[in-house]
Parts: C-alpha cells; structure tokens; sequence
C-alpha cells in the first residue's frame, strides 16, 4: 500500500466516514486556475486539437458523490475521492491542510494543463436518487 493510501486511511476525514453514516452532502467545485506549460508541450506532447473545456471561475455541483454533467473524465479521477469524503461528512484532510476543513484544493492529472479546483460541502444535502 502507498504511504498516500494508508495517510489517507488514518486520516480523520476518512475516519468520520467509516464511524457513522448521515444523509451525502452537495459538493461545490470551482475551477480557480487554469495553467499551461508550453515548454513542455512543444517537447513532450503530441499535437492535439482538443485539450480541456474548463474556464476559470466554472462552477459545477456534485450531487453526494456523484460526477456533474460535463465535468472532465480525466480531472474527475484527481478529484473523485475527495469529493466522495467530502460527501459523507469528512473533513481536516490531512490534519489540517486546509484553513475551512471541510475543502480541499485539488488539480486535475494533466501534466501539461494542470487545473486547480476548489472542492467544499455544502450544507444542502443530496437528492436522493
């Protein structure tokens, strides 16, 4: 296992989670920054015409833990465990990593593009589906 997995394991977010269960939260992302590395693209990448649709200031609302309608696949799987914690009442990743405990600051795994997202709960609870 990955000193990530088992910091994440015994972390109080996660540890909420597995205590008790209570009705998912609403999880607000906002993208904040968008960078792009040129240097690295005319060395590395291969030529695409299509690289990401996100703006900065874009908001999309995680109904619990579920992905929103046209968020990026790729940023989805930086963000989705996070969200999930989120959803279920964790928070104070990493004890204490973020000044609101119930946030996080997450980007997407595009080495070349990285975008920086504002994960919080909401107090609104999920619909029920």
């Amino acid at each position: 296992m990955k000193q990530t997995e088992v910091n994440m394991q015994n972390s109080p977010a996660v540890q909420k989670i597995i205590r008790g269960s209570q009705k998912m939260k609403k999880v607000k992302i906002t993208v904040k920054r968008i960078s792009r590395y040129d240097d690295l693209i005319s060395e590395y990448e291969n030529p695409l015409e299509h690289a990401c649709d996100m703006k900065s200031g874009q908001v999309f609302i995680c109904n619990g833990w579920k992905k929103p309608e046209d968020f990026c696949d790729s940023a989805w799987d930086s963000v989705s465990s996070f969200v999930m914690t989120l959803a279920h009442g964790g928070e104070n990743f990493y004890n204490g990593w973020m000044k609101n405990p119930r946030s996080a600051m997450i980007s997407c795994n595009d080495g070349f593009r990285p975008v920086s997202f504002l994960l919080e709960t909401m107090e609104e609870d999920a619909d029920d589906e």
